[in-house]
């Protein structure tokens, strides 16, 4: 943060570290309130160079401004006493000391937001270091000058003070210490004009953010022009978005407003300006209200309430408080926005590897399920004995997830609309896919089961060797329909399920890995698994029916499924009826249908 602009004594200070530009008296206050109303400090090396500089952007940046000018920080420091300090209130806006200059004299020190500040004012310093009443032809230039300060997207800061008899103030230190500041009658200095860049990658990272159906606000302490103009740079606004829309409110109209006004207008807000800590706490707790699922960016004390209130809350790493950590759930150790996509990146992929996986277990032990039981129910046999489905459950549970709880975050991810706090994690898309494979094996392994001697040509060979070649057949089928139904797995909702699968090494490892083994299972572990080798023609077959998933799969992702899940078709709900007798209410659950 750098200041690029300063009015002062009713004109422009062009450029702002021109000390000839400003009278000797303006001069020696402004320098004398840097230093001395500031939480930060300056540090001269001793062997040369630039000077060190400590505090919050803002205060480095002023303090930047006074070196640049000639500041000598500890020597103005040292012509001074502080005698009571009012520190930076996020509800008044504005900070100020009182500083004993002389036996006689006490100047009473203000720095904060523009216009409160310059609301304070009745009289400013002109360029022969006259005090001059601040007429309204004054104070109206001076208005216009933050206004255009902030069109430029400039955080606007005000500094002044006044003079004080030292006699009127208290002597003794317990009411010294509840003493308050004057805060009338003060003497504009300068008003400055603090340009707060924004990070490469921002608006691109809010762009990401709008395209996942993720809405960005911005709550700031900035006036609603300055706010606005920022917003528009980063891209949480539009162009064409007008400051009288109910999109960009100050936090004073939002906290004066009703509960119910509240919540009728958080979801159209997109910034709030002028706000305090409390405003983005009743922001955060009406969209909660909503149903939203709100995260909560802070690094300030005053803002562990929202952190805490909200969802997520996510504390900076680098200029946040300690408060501010304990209060929330994710650290973002760079205080970069980008940061926070990242992190809607990965929790996205956690959960559709989540859903992958459910849906690909299912898969199996559905149809593994209804073969046997089918098969056991009507001839009294199993196509599939306990080490088969052992062994299924091996690959499909432990090398399954590894294969598809690895996969990558993608940027079809950030293009998905978020899911609902209550949506249910098997999805409608999941259930139309787990249906059509499980079906599909279903169906072939049963015709196999029943008819596959017939159809394989083992009439004449042995019965219990053509058996065991027919429930050799349906195994090896039925585990290579995994492997290949692993590859639809991988993209739910993506008719391109190869996309990026060489990428993931891991995956096509577990695959090679899960067909190398059953290789071996056939050719060497027929007596374990109760098994017997298989000519190529069968290999081929088995090959064949796992293939057919693929454009199956395709095809079924051609079927449109309702938007809303299945299992909110019938809905239970309570219904009031009213007793004709007596008049009183009675309630009865009933299920109507939600279409």
């Amino acid at each position: 943060m750098t200041v690029v602009e300063v009015s002062a004594c009713g004109k422009k200070i062009d450029p702002p570290d021109n000390k000839s530009l400003l009278p000797s008296k303006v001069f020696s206050l402004l320098i004398e309130g840097i230093a001395q109303n500031t939480t930060g400090s300056v540090f001269v090396p001793e062997g040369g160079g630039a000077p060190e500089l400590s505090g919050s952007p803002t205060e480095k940046a002023i303090l930047q401004w006074g070196v640049n000018l000639g500041m000598d920080f500890l020597s103005v420091r040292l012509d001074s006493v502080i005698i009571h300090a009012f520190p930076f209130n996020s509800e008044k806006k504005r900070g100020g000391v009182a500083l004993k200059v002389s036996d006689s004299e006490v100047h009473v020190h203000w720095k904060g937001a523009a216009e409160i500040v310059l609301a304070c004012c009745t009289s400013y310093i002109d360029t022969d270091d006259h005090v001059v009443p601040l007429d309204e032809e004054k104070l109206s230039s001076y208005k216009k000058a933050i206004e255009d300060m902030a069109v430029e997207s400039l955080r606007c800061v005000a500094i002044a003070y006044r003079p004080y008899d030292a006699k009127s103030v208290p002597s003794v230190a317990a009411e010294l210490e509840n003493w308050q500041l004057p805060e009338s009658d003060l003497i504009l200095l300068a008003i400055v004009g603090i340009k707060d860049p924004c990070r490469p990658g921002v608006k691109d990272a809010v762009q990401l953010c709008t395209n996942a159906g993720v809405k960005v606000r911005m709550v700031t302490g900035d006036n609603l022009q300055t706010a606005k103009a920022i917003a528009l740079e980063c891209g949480i606004l539009s162009s064409g978005t007008d400051a009288t829309e109910p999109n960009i409110i100050e936090g004073k109209t939002f906290r004066t407003l009703t509960e119910s006004q509240r919540l009728d207008i958080a979801d159209k807000i997109s910034v709030m300006g002028r706000s305090s800590p409390n405003d983005k706490l009743l922001l955060v707790q009406a969209l909660r209200k909503r149903g939203h699922v709100v995260a909560v960016t802070g690094d300030g004390t005053n803002d562990a309430p929202a952190l805490h209130e909200a969802d997520i809350g996510l504390a900076m790493g680098i200029q946040g408080t300690e408060v501010a950590k304990e209060s929330s759930d994710i650290i973002i150790l760079d205080d970069n926005f980008s940061s926070v996509v990242k992190v809607v990146r990965w929790g996205r992929s956690v959960y559709a590897n989540i859903q992958k996986f459910i849906q690909f277990q299912l898969t199996v032990n559905v149809a593994a399920l209804i073969i046997n039981v089918v098969a056991a129910v009507s001839v009294g046999n199993v196509p599939l004995n306990a080490v088969q489905l052992l062994w299924v459950n091996l690959i499909m549970d432990t090398l399954g997830a590894l294969a598809l709880a690895t996969e990558p975050p993608t940027d079809h991810l950030m293009r998905r609309a978020p899911v609902g706090r209550r949506e249910p994690l098997i999805t409608n898309i999941m259930w139309r896919n787990l249906l059509i494979q499980a079906s599909y094996q279903v169906t072939v392994l049963l015709i196999l089961n029943f008819r596959g001697r017939d159809i394989l040509n083992l009439q004449n060979d042995d019965k219990d060797h053509a058996f065991r070649v027919n429930n050799t057949l349906i195994f090896n089928a039925f585990v290579f329909c995994q492997v290949f139904n692993e590859f639809n797995a991988r993209k739910p909702d993506e008719v391109n399920v190869f996309k990026g699968v060489t990428k993931n090494r891991l995956f096509m490892g577990i695959i090679g890995l899960e067909v190398v083994l059953q290789v071996i299972i056939i050719f060497f572990l027929g007596k374990f698994a109760t098994t017997v080798r298989l000519s190529w023609k069968l290999w081929l077959v088995s090959i064949a029916l796992g293939i057919i998933s693929w454009p199956l799969a395709a095809i079924g992702k051609l079927i449109p499924v309702p938007e809303k899940p299945i299992a909110e078709f019938f809905t239970k709900k309570i219904r009031r009826e009213r007793n004709s007798d007596d008049g009183n209410f009675t309630y009865r659950n009933c299920f109507r249908p939600r279409y």
